[in-house]
This record gives C-alpha cells, sequence and structure tokens, in this order.
C-alpha cells in the first residue's frame, strides 16, 4: 500500500500531454519519459566534460567521487537495476571505477543505457506493478514493485546528474538542462 502511495503523484503529473496509446499506461509513459529527458542529460554531461577533467573532484574532499567516476557510477547502477528489473544476471558486474578515460567511461555509460532503454521501453502499468526479489548490493534480498525499482533508478540517475553539474559549472560549462532552447518558428 505503502508504495502505491508513492505513485500517486506519478500519476497526478503523468495525466498531462498523453497521447491514445499512451493512456493507458499513464505511470509507465511517464516514468520512461522521465528516464529518457535525464538519460540524454547524463551522455550530453560526459560527452561534454573535457577529458582532462575526468579525474577532477570538486573541492578538496578525497572521498568524493571523480567526474569520471560519476560517469561510472551511474553506469553501475543502470546494468544492476535493469537487470534486476528484467530478471536477469547483471550483464557488467565488474568494478567500473577502475576506468578513467573518457572513451571508455561513455562506452560503459552508453551501453548501460542501452540496456536500460529495453527495460523501459517493455515496460507497462501492469508489467510494472509485479512484485520482484531484488538483491540489493550489501547482499540482502528484499522484494519491490518493478516500477519501484526503476522508479529508484531514475531518481538515482536524477541525483547524479545534479551533482555532475557542480563538476561542469567548476569548468564554466553550461550544463546540458541549462542550454537556451531553440527559438520555436511561427
Amino acid at each position: 500500500m505503502n508504495k502505491l502511495i508513492l505513485l500517486l503523484p506519478v500519476l497526478a503529473v503523468s495525466g498531462f500531454a498523453q497521447s491514445a496509446a499512451d493512456a493507458a499506461n499513464p505511470m509507465s509513459t511517464w516514468l520512461r519519459n522521465a528516464y529518457t529527458g535525464n538519460r540524454n542529460n547524463i551522455v550530453r554531461t560526459a560527452e561534454k566534460m573535457p577529458e582532462e577533467n575526468y579525474g577532477m573532484r570538486p573541492g578538496a574532499q578525497m572521498e568524493v567521487r571523480t567526474f569520471g567516476q560519476q560517469v561510472t557510477h551511474v553506469a553501475a547502477y543502470n546494468f544492476l537495476w535493469c537487470s534486476q528489473a528484467k530478471g536477469e544476471k547483471n550483464p557488467n558486474p565488474g568494478n567500473l571505477d577502475t576506468i578513467t578515460s573518457k572513451a571508455e567511461a561513455l562506452k560503459v555509460l552508453n551501453d548501460a543505457f542501452s540496456y536500460c532503454d529495453g527495460v523501459y521501453k517493455g515496460l507497462t502499468d501492469a508489467s510494472g506493478i509485479e512484485v520482484i526479489d531484488i538483491t540489493q548490493e550489501n547482499g540482502r534480498q528484499t522484494r519491490n514493485l518493478r516500477m519501484g525499482l526503476l522508479t529508484l533508478n531514475y531518481a538515482h540517475n536524477n541525483e547524479i546528474y545534479g551533482s555532475m553539474v557542480i563538476y561542469l559549472r567548476e569548468k564554466n560549462i553550461v550544463p546540458p538542462a541549462s542550454e537556451p532552447r531553440p527559438q520555436q518558428k511561427k
């Protein structure tokens, strides 16, 4: 019941601007669109950051991830949570924090998002409310709604994007979500 309460705001927001095809699956349509927009911002952020800044940390705090580690962290969790939502073994369970080059980080990020794209594309409201077994990072077994796990993935991506924006701003680079929008032709 608590999970349904958490999804009610999603239902309210998803009621706006839907096509007839999307109306049958308002929750999953909203989540898919939110994930896609966020996904695109993260990829564009990783592309915009110059290679020489992939090892930077904001400030002098050593426990804060480097920019490159933020990119690979997103990839690692997208592989983890989307594989669990799919009911599959994680296709990339390795330690992605060892990746240091921009090219390698972008490749693993795009691979992770490509893997997740299929999960979000196939999501319906009915499949989203199925209860699935999840193994957390600490090995603890839990159960959750498939859509709950994918919402967690989207929210986590959004949080990391917010962190990545700080790195861009420190280098005077405009983040993708803050770029000027093209003017509509009248």
